[in-house]
């Protein structure tokens, strides 16, 4: 099967949507204000059952951001399911995720870019980041599990996790050749993403600085099952 040719230099940034209603529109406005130029947003919304499509098209309204998709489900496929769905629709040289009720700091996808451009043997980069709470978004919470460089493999290897999978950035070709998620692993399809990117020979690093900020919230998937 020959894929399609991607574009240079685009970003894809690839956000799977299940009512974030009261978050979208936060998520949105700092990707707007990414300092990397050439950026498409795709949202995925899992047949959310609030009104955060709504909100997505509306504020698609007002800013008019150039290279925009909002592609809408006919029926809830959950998380990995609606990843994908928005990996297949991406065009971009590099795609990177994010989560609709988190953020990103501005310079973290020209961060990420610049680190792949001066890296040409690594092909997925993740971020330090910051968790916060929805009640007091002053108070911010480092990471403390993530692994850098040659300790990533290694711990992949035991089993572990030590990159976090919201934060990443990689190249296109990644998703050509492995696909997407695992919809097999309810609950850990992040951790088995990465670890298919190691066991494949794909190298892995993360950047030390903080570049996302992770919402923590009552109705969070993660919660479900941690």
């Amino acid at each position: 099967m020959m894929s399609l040719a991607r574009i240079d230099q685009l970003v894809s940034i690839v956000i799977p949507c299940f009512n974030a209603e009261p978050y979208i529109e936060d998520c949105l406005d700092h990707l707007y204000e990414q300092t990397y130029p050439n950026i498409e947003i795709i949202i995925v919304d899992d047949a959310s059952t609030d009104r955060s499509a709504d909100r997505t098209q509306l504020w698609q309204a007002r800013r008019r951001f150039p290279r925009f998709t909002l592609l809408r489900l006919p029926r809830n496929v959950g998380f990995s399911g609606s990843l994908t769905a928005g990996l297949f629709t991406a065009r971009g040289e590099y795609i990177a995720n994010h989560d609709a009720d988190d953020y990103s700091h501005p310079e973290r996808i020209s961060k990420q870019v610049e680190f792949l451009i001066n890296h040409p043997q690594i092909s997925v980069v993740g971020t330090n980041y910051m968790a916060f709470e929805d009640s007091d978004i002053l108070k911010k919470t480092p990471s403390n599990w993530l692994s850098y460089g040659e300790d990533i493999p290694k711990r992949y290897a035991l089993g572990d996790h030590c990159v976090s999978h919201p934060t990443i950035l990689f190249r296109g070709s990644v998703f050509d050749r492995l696909g997407g998620l695992t919809r097999n692993m309810n609950g850990a399809e992040d951790y088995e993403f990465i670890a298919k990117c190691v066991s494949h020979g794909i190298q892995v690093d993360n950047l030390r600085e903080t570049l996302y900020y992770y919402r923590s919230h009552p109705a969070q998937r993660s919660r479900e099952f941690y």
